[in-house]
């Protein structure tokens, strides 16, 4: 393929908007962190509509109000897992967010009962996965700001930032092993990913960033080990299934809001498996 130089220009301007965009939200404080992601989880509810509604067309005939009401439940849910940190005055955001979680998810229901007498469980049931898929991941994300409260650091963006590290560097190591070694096809919704590559990947990314925690930052051996094992694993296969999602929808990309890379759920698929397998991991055994 002859390289085209306006294409490169696009991607590669298009990228650095990016990581300054992502750097700045996650870095800066617990506030630019949460507006980072509300925005992100907007983007992704769009785009999962669209990819639904070409899976099944009665999905795109939805009222603004039901999407709108997901995405409010969604941001709800978001607020609702801020715990303490985050105050609007006295009163934590976590309480306003519970308040509009429940009283989206009723809008929701009454909606439903109020249009149809038999409900469309069908429907009901892409939107549940919505909140799934989507919402719980980005409101879990934000619980786990400030997990590691009391090391050396005292960053609340530290785990959130492990995370993201192992993905990139097992999607970027994946990558490379797997164009030099790769020969066994990993799975096929995916035809490019090898088992050489996958492999080589997960086992890089968990050493890096396992070693950088202990040495760097002084965190505990075993919660980097299932930080980034569970990051590492689950971000693969989140990547298999928004490409399923994909491919069921007869698209190659879920959107076009970064020209050259796709959409919101392109960017962030194994970002959102990864997090709540994370979360439950950490809850259980960190």
């Amino acid at each position: 393929m002859a390289f085209n130089f306006q294409t490169f220009r696009t991607r590669a301007l298009t990228a650095i908007v990016f990581v300054i965009v992502m750097l700045g939200g996650l870095l800066w404080n617990q506030w630019s962190f949460l507006a980072l992601f509300a925005v992100i989880h907007v983007g992704c509810w769009i785009e999962y509509r669209s990819l639904i509604a070409k899976i099944d067309s009665r999905y795109q005939h939805i009222s603004v109000v039901h999407l709108l009401g997901a995405i409010a439940a969604g941001i709800g849910f978001m607020c609702w897992m801020t715990g303490d940190l985050f105050l609007i005055g006295d009163l934590p955001l976590s309480e306003i967010g519970f308040r509009v979680l429940l009283i989206s998810l009723t809008v929701l229901v009454l909606i439903k009962f109020i249009k149809w007498r038999v409900p469309d469980w069908k429907i009901i049931g892409y939107t549940v996965g919505g909140l799934i898929y989507i919402s719980m991941s980005w409101g879990l994300l934000v619980n786990l700001y400030n997990y590691f409260d009391g090391n050396t650091y005292e960053k609340g963006w530290l785990l959130p930032m492990l995370i993201i590290a192992t993905i990139w560097i097992n999607d970027t190591m994946a990558y490379l092993v797997g164009s030099f070694i790769g020969k066994t096809p990993f799975s096929p919704i995916s035809p490019k990913k090898t088992w050489e590559g996958t492999a080589g990947g997960a086992i890089l990314a968990v050493a890096v960033v396992t070693a950088a925690g202990i040495y760097w930052l002084q965190l505990p051996m075993l919660q980097l080990l299932l930080i980034t094992i569970t990051s590492a694993v689950m971000g693969t296969l989140g990547d298999l299934l928004e490409s399923k999602l994909k491919r069921m929808a007869g698209v190659k990309d879920s959107g076009s809001f970064m020209p050259g890379h796709g959409g919101f759920l392109d960017r962030f698929d194994s970002l959102l498996l990864a997090v709540p397998y994370v979360w439950l991991v950490l809850f259980l055994f960190g």
